[in-house]
């Protein structure tokens, strides 16, 4: 008898073994999906939790409170542990980003848009055919989205799929080079993008149309409101690791960097000259289907933390009110200063081509540095490199 009472739970358990594991496979498969793999430990363990209760409960292990309370103990610890993982990842996801906010869209020539500027009065040059395919970088999209409502004929240019595209500045110079368009819209290129450039037997022609400030932002409870060049040079060059070094609070810098070959990290690269930049913090990325790849980290607005863009991104584009520009040397990043030259991180972006044969983009460039282009400068919140 003892031998068929048995055969019932143990069917029962068997079962529930096969259950039990094609429903976790289900919920793996999704979660891989998401990219959420840092879940992965917590919901094996949470299916073996269970499959074990069921099991033991089968079997009639919990006859006593003792018992209980040793099952629970162990299955408490081992699901704590296995949601470590994801509770330190779900806190980091909730800390903003700086970077990621913009919606490109709202730049978008012709869509009665607030992003674009216009001008007061018809452009004294109008392109009707042969339209210069452009590029650029996203910090300067509303700038040439606004060239081209001016000058361009009325059309739906999507930023990623027309003659008028908005992209990193890596893919920018990346569709230059590989003649997928004409001109591109970007900060000066970056040692390694001249090296393909020369290599592929480009003549890289940078024409200056604006300039611009370069900075630095913390968050905005961090009671740093300024550092020096040579401070800069310090914490990205990893001499300098606390904050307390620099006047500030006895914290730990979490000093974030940009991508290789991005416009504000090519930036920064000028700023140190010859002083070595330490390895850029990175972190592994799940990708759909749970593959992972490693890349620079995107800055998290930690209390602690300090990152670099240009001045409109931040200020116009970005609207972000949890961080704070840093003054440089003592002088603030704005329109007033990077025009007079007190401010001492400034830089000029320009209208890069590289060999193009369509007439227009000659007549584009000499257009953009005209006193109606400039003025136009002026007005989407860049400093022109004319006055």
């Amino acid at each position: 008898m003892e031998k068929k009472s048995l055969v019932t739970p143990i069917l029962y358990a068997i079962f529930g073994l096969f259950g039990m594991f094609f429903i976790t496979v289900v919920i793996l498969f999704v979660i891989l999906l998401t990219g959420k793999i840092y879940y992965v430990a917590l919901i094996i363990t949470s299916a073996i939790v269970l499959y074990v209760f069921n099991v033991l409960t089968l079997f009639h292990f919990f006859k006593t409170k003792k018992r209980k309370r040793m099952f629970c103990a162990i299955a408490g610890v081992a699901i704590l542990v296995s949601a470590i993982s994801p509770i330190q990842h779900e806190y980091k996801n909730r800390i903003p980003t700086v970077g990621a906010e913009v919606n490109t869209y709202e730049f978008e020539p012709f869509t009665n848009s607030h992003g674009v500027s216009i001008l007061d009065e018809q452009a004294t040059m109008q392109l009707r055919d042969n339209l210069p395919k452009m590029d650029g970088a996203t910090a300067l999209y509303p700038l040439y989205a606004s060239f081209v409502e001016a000058t361009y004929p009325k059309n739906y240019y999507s930023p990623y799929d027309s003659e008028v595209m908005v992209n990193t500045t890596p893919d920018a110079y990346s569709n230059l080079f590989n003649g997928k368009v004409d001109m591109i819209f970007a900060a000066a290129p970056s040692e390694a993008q001249k090296k393909t450039a020369e290599q592929k037997d480009l003549d890289l022609k940078m024409t200056p149309i604006g300039r611009e400030a370069f900075v630095f932002f913390v968050n905005q409870k961090n009671p740093i409101d300024g550092l020096a060049i040579e401070q800069i040079k310090a914490i990205y060059s990893g001499r300098v690791t606390n904050w307390k070094e620099v006047g500030g609070k006895d914290n730990a810098i979490r000093a974030f960097q940009r991508p290789a070959d991005s416009g504000s990290q090519t930036a920064l690269e000028h700023l140190m000259r010859t002083t070595p930049i330490m390895d850029a913090p990175l972190e592994d990325v799940a990708t759909g289907m749970g593959g992972i790849i490693n890349e620079v980290s995107k800055y998290k607005n930690y209390n602690n933390a300090i990152g670099y863009t240009f001045r409109f991104y931040s200020t116009e584009m970005v609207k972000n009110n949890q961080i704070k520009l840093l003054e440089i040397e003592g002088v603030a990043p704005t329109k007033e200063t990077i025009r007079s030259g007190t401010y001492p991180i400034t830089a000029e972006f320009y209208i890069v081509t590289a060999g193009t044969e369509n007439p227009n983009v000659e007549k584009l460039i000499e257009w953009v540095l005209s006193p109606q282009g400039q003025g136009l400068v002026e007005k989407v919140g860049y400093v022109p490199i004319s006055e």
